[in-house]
């Protein structure tokens, strides 16, 4: 994470809050990927994606954002977007993302309490920045669960995916 664009977390009671400030981009989101699964994996059925501080998200954001949604709703878990903004939650209905995430809900068990949780975040101390091979394999992925949501998203990422693939399979090749 870099000065302007940071991720702050917290647990509690029934959620755990992870705010993005500054951009939402490929950069940003393996960490909270990782710090979501983590949480997942303990046990957690409720992220809050707080939106406040954030200044846009590139695809690749918005698709990790999808796949911690998808793999939370079979156990019957979900994301909140807490604060989206007009413009993020334009960003997020344009792809079709409303339909898998849980926007500005009205009952949230956060809800009154915002401030205060706010004021006992952690910054998010992400581990050393992915190998290129991972970061590709983490952009195809999150494109892949995009364009799983659409078919529309199908079409408009198609060349996007081919791209990733190709990329995917001559870094592993690199590798050997």
């Amino acid at each position: 994470m870099t000065a302007e664009n940071a991720i702050l977390v917290g647990t509690y009671d029934g959620f755990t809050w992870i705010r993005c400030e500054g951009k939402g981009s490929f950069l940003t989101s393996p960490a909270l990927k990782e710090y979501a699964e983590s949480r997942i994996a303990a046990g957690e059925r409720c992220l809050v994606i707080d939106l406040a501080a954030c200044t846009g998200m590139d695809s690749t954001f918005m698709g990790t954002l999808a796949g911690l949604s998808a793999r939370l709703s079979a156990p019957g878990g979900k994301v909140q977007v807490a604060e989206a903004g007009e413009r993020n939650r334009r960003s997020l209905e344009d792809l079709g993302l409303d339909f898998l995430l849980e926007i500005d809900p009205p009952v949230a068990p956060w809800r009154g309490k915002v401030d205060e949780i706010r004021a006992s975040l952690s910054p998010l101390q992400a581990p050393g920045l992915p190998g290129q091979l991972d970061r590709a394999k983490h952009v195809l992925e999150a494109h892949k669960v995009l364009s799983s949501a659409s078919g529309e998203n199908a079409k408009k990422f198609a060349g996007v995916v081919s791209l990733l693939e190709a990329e995917v399979a001559s870094k592993r090749s690199e590798e050997g």
